[in-house]
Parts: structure tokens; C-alpha cells; sequence
């Protein structure tokens, strides 16, 4: 079988819509990808994490050329978040590998982490002005030592999240970048979180790739289209307004947690606790 005929026409317009959103906003990767694949597709929650984190990693590298053309990354923004980030995924990746990435207890951990994931997104898009605003002049009053610390923190706390679901490096790393780094323009806001996407969804992809977590077809058919798509959306990124878009897509994720939560059956354990089932 040749490579054109492992292409998948649908999988490769859903890469090219997501790879818009992404290079336009600097999120909706992971955010919209993997709960498509799992709700549209009906992919293992796993595979579809797994196979989302590569995807990223390739999309990201190519809207990170992008970005470095425009001059829109700050590069020691992004070498502190990748200080935490990788690392944590590294020690993220472990222990999905000691539970078992194919068993129902990782099944579980993936939707409902996701789940949540998801809702904290769409609350960071929608509220994402009030939220900088309450927290601005505590954060302005912050040491240059404390600000470099809380960015290698908030990589940790997106090596973890991203690990698990990935989703996360697209709205609350933009958002905590901006509450840390305010005089940095917007444009170079989200260059700075696409470039720190890439060495972060790369190791975790790397990681999910080594636990079998991975589907290659699929990999191959969304980067089709995403490639051009995420060129296109980081090009016109400095062009086109992004609140309209962001707002929009903060209405899709709410939508597609909602989704995720109601295949969430919750269900008493032998021990008497609840534990999260998943209908798929």
C-alpha cells in the first residue's frame, strides 16, 4: 500500500481547520484534536493523546519558523518553561507507563483529566481579560528571580497536564505568559508558547510513542492538512483579530467537555468509592 492510499481525506481536513485555529490563536491543537479524535473518530483516548502530541510537535515546529521569521519568539521565555516542562513530562510519561497506557484505569485518568482540562481552557479563553486584570499588580510587583522561577513552575504544570491530555500549552500557557510577562506584545505572547509547544509535545510524543500509544495513518492524515493550515494561521496571526476566533473556540470546547463528561459513567467501586468509567 502506498503512502497516498493510507491518507485519510477527513482526517486531513480536520488537521487543516485545527492548524488554522492554532497558528491564528496560538490554541486549539490539543484543545479541539484529541477530543475530535476520541468523539468523532471513536479513537482509544490514549492513541488519540499520543497521536495528537506528534502531530503538535510537527505543526508547532513549522508555525515556530514562522514565528522566528517574524522575530515573535522570546527565546528565554520559552528555555524556562522547557526547564520545567520537560523534565515533568519525562516523569509523567513513567508513571503512565506503570499504570498501563491501554488499561481502563489510564482510560479514566485520560477522560476525566481531559475532561477538566478542557472546561479550564474555556474559562482561561472567555475570562482570560478579567483574569489578567485581577492579577496584573501582584504579579508586576514580582522579582525577575520569582518571575523565571513561576515560568519554569508553569512549565511543570503544563508537562504534566499536556502529558496527560495535551492539551493546555495553547490558552493557560498564553495566559499565564501574559500575567508574567505583560510588556511582551501579544504576537510574541504567542510565538513564545508555540516554540515551547514543540520540545514539550515532542518529548511527550516520543514518550506516548514508546508506550504503543500511537497511530501512524491517522499521524500521517492530519499532518497533511495541518502543516499548510498552521502556516497559513501563523502568517496571518499579526493580521487578522483574534478575540472573535477565540471566543468561538472557548463555545466549541465547553461543547466538546460537556460531550466528554456525559461518556463519563460513575460507578461505585468494590471498595465503596467512586471510580470514572468511560463509554467508550
Amino acid at each position: 500500500m502506498s503512502v497516498l492510499d493510507s491518507l485519510h481525506p477527513l482526517y486531513s481536513l480536520t488537521g487543516l481547520a485545527v492548524g488554522l485555529l492554532v497558528g491564528l490563536t496560538g490554541v486549539g491543537g490539543g484543545s479541539l484534536m484529541t477530543p475530535l479524535l476520541i468523539l468523532l473518530f471513536g479513537i482509544h483516548p490514549a492513541t488519540a493523546v499520543g497521536t495528537d502530541l506528534l502531530y503538535a510537535a510537527v505543526t508547532k515546529t513549522a508555525g515556530s519558523a514562522v514565528h522566528g521569521l517574524n522575530r515573535t519568539i522570546d527565546w528565554q521565555v520559552v528555555r524556562r518553561l522547557a526547564t520545567g516542562s520537560v523534565p515533568m513530562t519525562v516523569v509523567t510519561i513513567v508513571v503512565l507507563s506503570y499504570v498501563g497506557i491501554s488499561s481502563p484505569a489510564a482510560r479514566n485518568l485520560i477522560t476525566v483529566v481531559l475532561t477538566v482540562a478542557l472546561f479550564i481552557t474555556a474559562a482561561t479563553l472567555i475570562f482570560r481579560e478579567k483574569i489578567v486584570a485581577h492579577y496584573s499588580v501582584r504579579l508586576g510587583a514580582l522579582q525577575p528571580k520569582q518571575i523565571a522561577t513561576l515560568t519554569i513552575a508553569v512549565g511543570g504544570v503544563l508537562g504534566a497536564l499536556v502529558s496527560i491530555t495535551s492539551v493546555g500549552a495553547g490558552a493557560i500557557g498564553v495566559t499565564a505568559l501574559i500575567l508574567l510577562y505583560p510588556k511582551l506584545p501579544t504576537a510574541r505572547i504567542v510565538g513564545s508558547d508555540i516554540a515551547h509547544a514543540v520540545p514539550l509535545t515532542l518529548a511527550a510524543g516520543i514518550g506516548h510513542w514508546l508506550l504503543g500509544s500511537i497511530n501512524p495513518e491517522v499521524l500521517l492524515s492530519l499532518l497533511v492538512g495541518s502543516v499548510p493550515g498552521i502556516l497559513i494561521g501563523s502568517y496571518a496571526a499579526v493580521r487578522i483579530p483574534e478575540t472573535a476566533l477565540r471566543l468561538l473556540l472557548a463555545g466549541t470546547l465547553i461543547v466538546v467537555a460537556t460531550k466528554l463528561s456525559l461518556d463519563i459513567q460513575w460507578a461505585p467501586s468494590s471498595s465503596g468509592s467512586v471510580t470514572a468509567t468511560t463509554s467508550h
